[in-house]
């Protein structure tokens, strides 16, 4: 799908009214290490005050252990600190056909760490998305361009209270 089709270039769209630029690092197949290995350049290109990390979901598509997985998503916290933002976490899931004992460790990866780093954790969007499946890909997996509002307003709701210093509500952070 077109970058400007994509949930993070419809929230940029909404958002200007309010002053705030929301920058698209991701890059579509990203592990985790991946998306470490470019936070650095990143951080000093565009200067945030804020960085959502949502990354881990293809790792764990792929299999990858969890300790490795959380490693790397600790690391980046640990750089979007360094670098003088502040990190929002975004819980990711993965479906139910990896195995019981797999997804729930994989799951776990997310609020250990928000937890250890006093950094919010964000609810899985996706678990709206699936009810839906006009909004998924072929795949299954993935969202298609008509999710992509829905995600961009549902983030929007989301993020926004942590953006304006506000205390997000019980309904922010349980999705």
């Amino acid at each position: 799908m077109p970058a400007e089709r994509a949930w993070p270039s419809l929230l940029n769209d909404q958002w200007q009214r309010d002053d705030i630029t929301v920058v698209n690092g991701s890059i579509s197949g990203d592990t985790a290490t991946q998306g470490l290995a470019r936070l650095p350049g990143l951080l000093k290109l565009h200067k945030p005050r804020w960085v959502v990390i949502e990354l881990g979901g293809n790792d764990g598509l792929r299999g990858f252990p969890p300790p490795a997985i959380a490693r790397d998503l600790a690391q980046a916290i640990t750089q979007v600190k360094q670098a003088g933002a502040q990190p929002l976490l975004m819980q990711i899931m993965l479906p139910s056909n990896y195995g019981r004992r797999y997804t729930q460790s994989f799951s776990a990866i997310y609020p250990a760490l928000a937890q250890q780093y006093g950094v919010p954790l964000l609810p899985f969007f996706m678990e709206q998305v699936y009810l839906k499946p006009q909004w998924m890909q072929d795949d299954a997996i993935h969202p298609n361009a008509d999710a992509q509002p829905f995600i961009a307003q549902w983030m929007s709701d989301r993020l926004l209270p942590l953006l304006k210093h506000e205390t997000p509500s019980a309904d922010a952070q349980n999705g």
